[in-house]
């Protein structure tokens, strides 16, 4: 069935039939709003929008690909924060051409994510548009927890890192030169692997800032240098690029530093902690926070480039 042949209405209850619903869902989708369980008395929400062409490809991906990816976004920022996502709201605008399987896909791929954490799309809302267009808002609950803010990092504190890095640029890269292959950094960038439970862990233990790492480590990582009024210096050194990331680069022309240190998409969380603090193996030390101001690697400037801007 075509979007035009059954409608908004019809494109909704196709969409609607296939999300799945969370403990904290009091009221799904339906009516003119949907509720949802606020058990720590704070909401954290975050949100995100994803536009074909300049976020994904839809060459490069596939429908469920790219809920999965929209999900994901949204989710690690909650994560960041120390909280546990509860809820997702989705807007779509969709061309013309596009067909009810596709969005029924893309459904499935933000219902699958969601579900990870314990989180289901709750509703949104729907609208033709020139341009494919995916806009979500993610709920959490920080389960009592203060929020890990960026602007709490202190001098002498250790920088850590959840979740794998470098993997999603690389694999942007080997699309964008035409390949399909290695299959593991492809499918990194189609679909993120986030340590969502890492994100209330490091707020258990003490983390004094924390970041989702959605644009590129350097870049990111500047946040939480500004916020905090620090310079924080990463340790080459504590990065194991995998065999297949420098094939890749070695193959591509590229240094696979450029990928882990200035790479988004894959969402690993950077926290700081205090020093001595006992980090469990999720975390892994790979840097430091020292007084002055800016971000440096290995003690010096990166000539490199930052990471992702969504307005160059």
């Amino acid at each position: 069935m075509s979007i035009p042949e059954g409608g908004e209405f019809g494109l909704i209850g196709r969409i609607v039939s296939r999300l799945g619903t969370s403990p904290a869902t009091l009221l799904g989708p339906g009516d003119d709003a949907a509720v949802v369980r606020a058990a720590d008395g704070r909401v954290v929400a975050s949100t995100d929008v994803l536009v074909d062409g300049r976020h994904f490809r839809r060459d490069w991906c596939g429908p469920a690909d790219i809920g999965h990816r929209a999900a994901a976004a949204n989710l690690a920022d909650i994560a960041a924060m120390g909280a546990v996502p509860t809820a997702l709201l989705v807007a779509l605008c969709v061309p013309p051409g596009v067909d009810g399987e596709w969005i029924e896909s893309l459904a499935d791929g933000l219902t699958a994510e969601a579900a990870l954490v314990g989180a289901s799309v709750v509703g949104g809302d729907t609208s033709s548009s020139p341009t494919l267009t995916i806009a979500v808002t993610a709920l959490g609950d920080l389960a009592g927890r203060a929020p890990v803010r960026r602007d709490g990092a202190q001098p002498g504190d250790v920088l850590a890192l959840s979740g794998r890095i470098g993997y999603a640029a690389a694999g942007l890269t080997v699309l964008s030169r035409g390949f399909r292959t290695p299959k593991k950094l492809v499918e990194a960038y189609r679909r993120p692997t986030v340590p969502y439970a890492s994100g209330p862990e490091a707020a258990t233990l003490g983390a004094t800032s924390m970041i989702d790492v959605s644009d590129g480590l350097l870049q990111d990582l500047g946040h939480i240098a500004e916020a905090s009024l620090v310079a924080i210096d990463v340790h080459t050194e504590a990065f194991d690029v995998p065999d297949q990331m420098r094939d890749a680069a070695k193959a591509l022309g590229v240094d696979p530093y450029q990928w882990v240190l200035a790479g988004g998409d894959d969402h690993p969380l950077a926290a700081t902690f205090p020093a001595g603090t006992a980090l469990p193996a999720s975390w892994q030390v790979i840097g430091s926070v020292h007084d002055g101001s800016g971000v440096t690697v290995d003690r010096k400037p990166w000539s490199g480039g930052l990471g992702w801007d969504h307005f160059r």
